[in-house]
């Protein structure tokens, strides 16, 4: 088998969130290299729809009609990059953009999905307080909540709850306390303390035996910079105390990447804005080239 290159695509989407500083993501890990380090293609820059501030009445949602419309423009540029053998590497933005990178996965075949967030996201549209997609984008790739952005060219759902694995969370009060649709039984969940029991590695290897049954034609990572320690990434908009240790988080991505059935990677929720030294920054593009450069996505 031989490598693929990567290609870049940057999705500076703001649509499931609010304009808080995330959209800067693509040009600020740019900036310190990412592209030149892992001598990858810049293939693509999105750009995005006006911002609207109000909750939708019909979804409780925000921007859903504008996320419906730009998702499948995401997919298009992400299967543009598949076309090519190369590996995706898709810089957000907000956690939205995963509706546009499952849906790209899903026009092609059937595919799994690491999801490796700090929070699980799962909420549903009447529990969430501030109708933010971000906080729902793994309920609505699976197929849970409104039509309009779970069932995008009517192939909902765009990954099957028994596909996807959540893997780091560790907002379990807070969805207590905001009565949070619990993650499906079908849904393969490792919580943070479920992979400090474990260990990181031993937990990424049950994940990734999961994710490369035999059924499945590969699977996509979500990596939201959230996931990390709070006191590695503080730059994000919702911290949390605790998180993935760097070694943990470069540990997860090398042995989901060796499984050789990676077929692509977003990048969300970096906010540079809260990174006056840059420092955050430069410690996630370091491991994104130290794990994805070293293991190598092999076609």
């Amino acid at each position: 088998m031989h490598q693929r290159s990567f290609a870049i695509v940057e999705a500076p989407s703001i649509l499931g969130l609010r304009p808080s500083g995330v959209e800067h993501l693509p040009q600020a890990l740019l900036r310190h290299g990412l592209a030149r380090k892992l001598d990858a293609r810049l293939a693509a820059r999105l750009g995005t729809p006006p911002y609207d501030p109000e909750i939708d009445a019909e979804t409780l949602t925000l921007n859903p009609r504008a996320i419906a419309r730009w998702s499948p423009q995401l997919a298009d540029a992400i299967e543009d990059v598949l076309e090519r053998n190369e590996f995706p590497l898709v810089l957000g933005g907000d956690c939205s953009i995963l509706l546009g990178s499952a849906l790209a996965l899903r026009r092609r075949g059937r595919y799994g999905l690491l999801f490796i967030d700090g929070h699980a996201d799962f909420y549903q549209p009447e529990a969430n307080p501030n109708g933010e997609a971000a906080s729902m984008e793994l309920a609505f790739a699976t197929g849970n909540g409104p039509a309009l952005l779970t069932d995008l060219e009517g192939l909902a759902p765009l990954v099957r709850e028994e596909d996807a694995v959540a893997f780091g969370f560790r907002d379990m009060e807070e969805q207590a306390q905001y009565d949070s649709q619990p993650l499906p039984d079908t849904l393969k969940a490792f919580d943070l303390p479920a992979v400090r029991r474990m260990g990181a590695a031993a937990a990424a290897r049950a994940a990734v035996a999961h994710l490369t049954r035999s059924e499945l034609d590969g699977f996509f990572i979500h990596l939201d910079a959230d996931c990390l320690d709070d006191a590695v990434m503080p730059a994000v908009d919702y911290r949390m105390p605790d998180g993935l240790t760097s070694d943990e988080l470069c540990s997860i991505l090398r042995i989901a990447v060796a499984s050789g059935k990676v077929i692509g990677l977003e990048v969300t929720i970096y906010n540079p804005s809260l990174d006056e030294d840059g420092q955050a920054g430069r410690v996630l593009e370091q491991i994104l080239v130290e794990c994805l450069r070293d293991s190598g996505p092999s076609a």
